[in-house]
């Protein structure tokens, strides 16, 4: 998009993109974004650059010269996908977010179904992206199907791939969520316990352009054992919000 380009002054979606050294990837997912979503919302773009040591922050200062929708967030150290999603997600100023992971696999095509479910549905709190064809070794696929059959069964979640980075949800929902390192793949579960809905979109799974995978997979089950405790009894524990009026003189 050339330099010609409104800058968003009040953006009613916001996408969040996760990245730590993905310098070539961060121009084609940019143009994809922008080619999805042109024309259809006022929307801004925030990449969360998790402690890049390539040329990835130089890369989105470049386009951001051309881009006024596009920010930077930087975190100084790594501080992992959850971190980063959060910092995205409080520096938002769309009611609605967007994730995506920032490594290409996920397709922005597939943004206008997930931010118009959460749009038009007046109880969903959060689309997810279920993918179909993917491209991950079989051993991971294996790995991902025990351990998200597992946490359904303690959760009840009724999903069946937290691991996808498409998601959109209502900003001042999640903010509301508890913070834990791992919360992005409990989202359903935790949407749940706030009493909204979920909808689910079938998303088609692609090939990372470039690089290789810089953030861990919950679908290796030991590592993720202690937050699914965690999030079981945060679902016990809560109670009915009760609904509440103001009663006026």
């Amino acid at each position: 998009m050339s330099s010609s380009q409104p800058s968003v002054s009040q953006p009613s979606v916001s996408i969040v993109v996760p990245v730590r050294n993905e310098a070539d990837n961060i121009a084609p997912l940019i143009e994809e974004i922008g080619a999805a979503l042109d024309g259809r919302w006022a929307y801004e773009i925030i990449y969360v650059n998790d402690g890049s040591t390539d040329a990835t922050g130089e890369r989105l200062s470049a386009i951001m010269q051309q881009r006024d929708n596009l920010r930077q967030l930087r975190h100084a150290q790594s501080g992992g996908q959850s971190a980063a999603v959060r910092s995205g997600v409080r520096a938002a100023r769309g009611a609605i977010v967007a994730t995506l992971d920032g490594d290409g696999q996920n397709n922005p095509a597939f943004l206008p179904d997930l931010i118009a479910a959460v749009e038009k549905g007046a109880r969903v709190g959060l689309a997810a992206g279920q993918r179909v064809g993917r491209k991950d070794t079989g051993f991971k696929k294996f790995q991902s199907r025990v351990a998200n059959g597992v946490r359904n069964a303690i959760l009840k979640d009724g999903t069946r791939d937290t691991g996808c980075g498409l998601k959109a949800f209502r900003r001042e929902v999640f903010l509301m969520m508890p913070y834990f390192d791992g919360l992005h793949r409990f989202l359903p579960a935790l949407m749940r316990r706030e009493g909204y809905e979920i909808a689910y979109v079938d998303v088609i799974d692609r090939p990372r352009r470039s690089g290789v995978s810089n953030y861990g997979f919950f679908d290796r089950l030991w590592i993720g054992i202690m937050d699914l405790v965690g999030v079981w009894w945060l679902i016990r524990r809560k109670k009915p919000t009760p609904d509440v009026t103001e009663v006026k003189a």
